[in-house]
């Protein structure tokens, strides 16, 4: 598996792209960090840094995502959409390797 990108983050990854004109050869690099009763917290930004032997990278619908092998462990499946709604606009990000809280205290860290 890998970490998948749907057609709309694709494109909103790209219309950013060109609105900042940012440099042909950049791709969206996801990172990770943290963890406790807030889960997981993500990052997304533009990097031109891919280096094979640590990082992986991905390519759906014209965009390519990297991330560090390291990381890809814990990504493995995780899909990135985009979505523009009434409840708002935004990237979202569902990791089936991250077990889903219940609310404070639900994750014996108290």
């Amino acid at each position: 598996m890998a970490i998948e990108l749907s057609e709309s983050a694709a494109a909103e990854v790209k219309r950013y792209m060109e609105a900042e004109k940012v440099e042909p050869g950049f791709a969206l690099r996801m990172g990770i960090a943290g963890g406790g009763c807030s889960g997981l917290q993500y990052s997304l930004a533009f990097a031109n840094d891919f280096e094979p032997s640590v990082d992986a990278r991905y390519e759906q619908h014209g965009v390519a995502v990297i991330t560090s092998k390291k990381m890809a462990l814990h990504l493995d499946g995780t899909q990135i959409d985009f979505k523009d709604g009434p409840m708002g606009r935004g990237f979202t990000i569902d990791n089936p390797n991250v077990a889903k809280a219940g609310g404070c205290g639900s994750c014996g860290c108290h």
